[in-house]
């Protein structure tokens, strides 16, 4: 995100990948954000200024081109959302689709973000993809100049930590949107390099993150098997948890090239293996996810884009017409009202009026 930032044009280029551990580099940037923060508000310039549909598919083209993200595709939802920008979730992957990881990034890649920033950090990412078209250097940047403009001396790529269009790191980003009776709205996935990319078995249901990783560590799921853990989206978890401890037992149990995971909750950008998160409508909606029974089979494809339980739908319907939503251990008070108010991952997870 912080150099959808930059690409956003609202922040300092350059200033978002300065390490955590360089103490004057980081006083120094804050001072210049000061400066920065205290003249746009003179000139009346608000972040609305520039959070338009092409500033959020630059900042896209950008999280693509550095490794990311599903949560950078959430956060940018929700932008979009606050902006008014009509914007959709398969508008972002479309420039998914069309955008080449440019730089080696950990996890799937070799380098940190400092390595990054030392080899022209974002303003380098930014000149190569004006360069090549995938991003509209028209647009502005808060310090008064266009994207094309800031970054017109910016290195050239290295070949190292950075690399040229013409021989990316990788040929496309990893993100796909799939879609199916499980997931009419969309569900988002991030697929490692190597990765299988589709996968039929059989459901194993759990209503938690926490029961759904002491299945794993017990070892009561097993290869081939696609666990499904629900209630965990914005409005279920409540506040869409990442599913770090679920996906890590997985992995940690050596289950990570054969189990399969479904979900409405999210995922830390160094998961690994067929995890499909952000499934909307979530469970705690009445989504479909809230009907899928222990054994059910599963499809995940994601060449066909597809998410499916092998269920008529006449069978899927009467389950969700049955379905209760079981009680939450966060009822009353703040709590109560976000889970009423939030939308879908679909939308950003926003709080609607």
């Amino acid at each position: 995100m912080a150099v959808a930032l930059d690409f956003l044009g609202i922040a300092r280029l350059g200033d978002g990948l300065i390490a955590a551990t360089d103490g004057a580099g980081k006083a120094a940037a804050a001072a210049r954000a000061g400066e920065l923060a205290v003249r746009t508000v003179a000139a009346g310039v608000t972040a609305r200024t520039f959070l338009d549909r092409r500033a959020l598919l630059n900042a896209m083209a950008g999280i693509v081109a550095t490794g990311g993200s599903t949560n950078g595709v959430l956060h940018l939802l929700a932008l979009a959302h606050e902006a008014g920008t009509g914007l959709m979730l398969d508008d972002l992957v479309q420039v998914a689709r069309r955008t080449p990881v440019l730089a080696s990034l950990v996890p799937t890649g070799t380098y940190a973000a400092a390595d990054l920033e030392r080899a022209g950090g974002t303003p380098a990412v930014i000149r190569e993809l004006v360069r090549g078209g995938l991003v509209d250097g028209a647009a502005p940047t808060v310090d008064g100049s266009t994207l094309a403009d800031a970054t017109r001396e910016a290195p050239a790529p290295d070949g190292e930590v950075l690399f040229v269009l013409e021989r990316p790191f990788k040929e496309t980003g990893a993100l796909h949107v799939l879609r199916g009776n499980l997931a009419p709205d969309g569900s988002l996935l991030k697929l490692a390099p190597g990765a299988r990319r589709r996968q039929r078995g059989p459901a194993r249901v759990f209503d938690s993150e926490e029961a759904g990783a002491a299945a794993v560590r017990r070892g009561y799921v097993r290869e081939g098997d696609v666990l499904v853990v629900r209630y965990e989206g914005p409005a279920g978890g409540p506040g869409m948890r990442e599913m770090l401890s679920v996906t890590s037992s997985v992995v940690g149990a050596g289950l990570g090239e054969s189990v399969a995971l479904v979900t409405d909750g999210r995922f830390s950008g160094a998961t690994r293996g067929l995890m499909v998160g952000h499934v909307a409508p979530e469970a705690a909606r009445g989504g479909p996810l809230a009907a899928v029974h222990d054994g059910d089979a599963i499809t995940i494809d994601v060449d066909a884009g597809v998410v499916d339980v092998e269920l008529e739908p006449a069978e899927l319907e009467r389950r969700l017409a049955a379905w209760q939503a079981p009680p939450s251990p966060y009822e009353g008070g703040v709590f109560a009202r976000y889970r009423a108010l939030v939308s879908s991952a679909s939308e950003g997870a926003v709080l609607r009026a």
